[in-house]
């Protein structure tokens, strides 16, 4: 088959695979896995003709840009929060991780003691690019998460480097701790000069302006491979630690252009996965998956229900982490594209090395990937939910300026029992909301603090209520990937009707809410004139038409706010954005209290002559 064929079936097989995957709601590695099956063993229709060393080699940059992009994600404000029980699990979790791997490999899948310690190095990597999904699936609290996060990217280099120990103790030092030892200080000294050192002076150039913005992010990627490759020649697959600590390094810099850069390679990272997941499994021999028999099988349960609670159970053994957390992630371990890549890497190896059942290392790679990221992504939310650690149903408000009207608003959700978080870096604003009993955050809501600190993954809408319109627009833009766009709202600018083109474009802020636009500024002479939230509920006898008709004429004499459907479900409504409220919906609107609606038992008694 041609290349440019070929390059194209893989590209869209692997975006297919991603696609379907979220529209049906699994995690994408399976559908990856098995189209790369499909296209590779089943039918053969992707025959990669390369050298397995050349293949090995371009798939570890595929990887090396993977784990950059996740060290970019840690964050250290995170580690101050949970570095109790980070620095357990990223230290003693891997080795006792790696241990209890290799007897189970042993005794249980009946492997050498060479290729079950090289394997049990392997499944050391819990994979960052599966589990960061299943977390913004399931919603779990920030904390958690955090542990979660930071074990899967700091554990991947940590179970490659592993791997390699092993597989050199075995094969190249001849079973010297010596040589062992003295590779580990290379990988550890290359990884902070390169690594550290690297990315500290790219951050250094990039914040004076050497390199033009335009540059800067492909710039990026060009000297993360760099850096890779060069580790590698000093020291065996060190370059993985490399790239994660350059990420680390780079992402807490606070570089003006760090949400840029971040973008560039999360959108490169959702391709590169696309195409690894692919390519790897498709180079499996179909012969190898017929190695895959019942101590195979029994392998992998003993991963899931001994291996990993074990660990995790001596690792935590006296840290100040919530019992819910220590059972949480003694389950939740998938494997990912790490754990596939150095499989590809040594499974060969050591069958040149002279262990012939280094061929079986892939295709059991493979299996506990399989396994691990079904079971635990369909095991995930259900478990956080019953421990208490996810979030409560994705059904509310995340208000920002705290003002009458807000005060007023938040009240009224909060009698309809819908969720609502004032924020407001004024603490004298904040007291009436608080004095209601209305939930507060007391910051400023795009701090470094807000981001590790504020629970709002159970909040739907955001809603900036400020009377500055270029600051409510700043957060529109700056939480509208949190929130999505569609969700993102603000007030209008006093001149929104009258200068269209002097406002701000909808590529700038959030949709202006309500109907017509309404501003801070009309929204308080309103209620200084009586104006108060309102709500009514629209039925078989009193359509949204006739609401209409009874309440005048929109922004003059009444402001529709939102409505909550007949399943519980709240919107806010902005004319940009708009929804038809029909029969069953619980309307939210602003108006006079002379200009109140009926309620529905008063329109029925009415309606019966009472």
């Amino acid at each position: 088959m041609h290349v440019a064929t070929l390059t194209l079936m893989i590209l869209a097989a692997g975006l297919a695979s991603q696609w379907l995957a979220w529209r049906i709601h699994l995690p994408a590695i399976v559908i990856l896995i098995a189209s790369g099956l499909a296209l590779g063993p089943i039918t053969g229709l992707i025959d990669i003709a390369l050298a397995p060393e050349e293949l090995t080699e371009l798939i570890g940059l595929g990887v090396a840009i993977i784990l950059f992009e996740g060290g970019m994600d840690l964050k250290l404000g995170e580690f101050r929060r949970v570095g109790h029980g980070v620095t357990r699990l990223t230290t003693i979790g891997p080795l006792l991780a790696c241990f209890l791997g290799a007897l189970a490999a042993h005794y249980v899948a009946g492997l050498t003691w060479p290729v079950a310690i090289v394997l049990g190095a392997i499944l050391v990597v819990t994979g960052p690019t599966v589990i960061l999904p299943l977390l913004r699936q399931a919603r779990l609290n920030k904390e958690s998460a955090s542990l979660l996060k930071w074990e899967g990217i700091v554990n991947d280099p940590a179970g490659v480097l592993l791997a390699v120990l092993a597989f050199q103790y075995f094969t190249v030092s001849g079973e010297d701790w010596g040589t062992v030892l003295l590779s580990l200080g290379q990988a550890v000294l290359v990884a902070a000069v390169l690594g550290g050192l690297g990315g500290w002076l790219t951050g250094w150039f990039y914040r004076r302006g050497v390199v033009p913005a335009h540059l800067k992010p492909p710039m990026l990627m060009v000297l993360v491979l760099a850096a890779y490759w060069a580790s590698n020649q000093v020291q065996h697959e060190a370059g993985l630690l490399t790239v994660t600590v350059m990420g680390l390094v780079l992402g807490n810099m606070h570089l003006v252009e760090r949400e840029p850069l971040r973008r560039f390679k999360e959108n490169l990272t959702v391709v590169l996965l696309s195409v690894l997941f692919i390519v790897i499994p498709a180079q499996l021999d179909p012969a190898l998956l017929g190695t895959i028999d019942l101590s195979a099988l029994l392998f992998v349960l003993v991963v899931l229900f001994a291996v990993r609670p074990l660990t995790i159970m001596l690792a935590t053994l006296g840290a100040p982490m919530r019992w819910q957390d220590k059972a949480l992630i003694a389950w939740i371990a998938p494997r990912g594209i790490v754990a596939a890549a150095t499989a590809s890497i040594f499974g060969p190896a050591l069958v040149q090395s002279g262990f012939p059942e280094g061929e079986i290392l892939l295709p059991l790679v493979f299996l506990v990937i399989l396994v691990t990221v079904v079971i635990h992504g369909v095991t995930l939310a259900p478990l956080a939910r019953g421990l208490g650690l996810a979030a409560k149903e994705e059904n509310g408000l995340l208000i920002v300026g705290a003002t009458d009207w807000t005060r007023s608003l938040a009240n009224e959700l909060g009698k309809l029992d819908i969720d609502v978080l004032v924020a407001d870096g004024s603490w004298y604003r904040l007291k009436p909301v608080r004095m209601d009993g209305v939930r507060t955050y007391y910051g400023e809501v795009l701090s470094e603090h807000a981001e590790h600190e504020l629970e709002d993954e159970h909040l739907s809408y955001l809603l900036c209520a400020t009377d500055n319109d270029y600051y409510n627009a700043l957060v529109c833009k700056a939480l509208g990937a949190e929130f999505g766009h569609h969700r993102t709202f603000q007030l209008a600018p006093p001149s929104e009707s009258s200068d269209e083109q002097r406002r701000l474009t909808l590529q700038q802020r959030g949709y202006f809410a309500f109907e017509p636009p309404i501003d801070a500024y009309t929204l308080h002479e309103r209620m200084i004139e009586g104006w108060a939230v309102q709500t009514t509920r629209l039925s078989e006898n009193f359509s949204y038409e006739q609401f209409e008709d009874k309440l005048g004429e929109p922004g003059e004499d009444w402001v529709l706010v939102g409505s909550i459907s007949p399943d519980g479900r709240f919107r806010l409504y902005s004319r940009e954005h708009p929804f038809t409220p029909d029969e069953g919906w619980l309307l939210i609107y602003f108006a006079t209290e002379q200009a109140s609606v009926p309620s529905p038992k008063d329109r029925e008694r009415r309606d019966d002559g009472e």
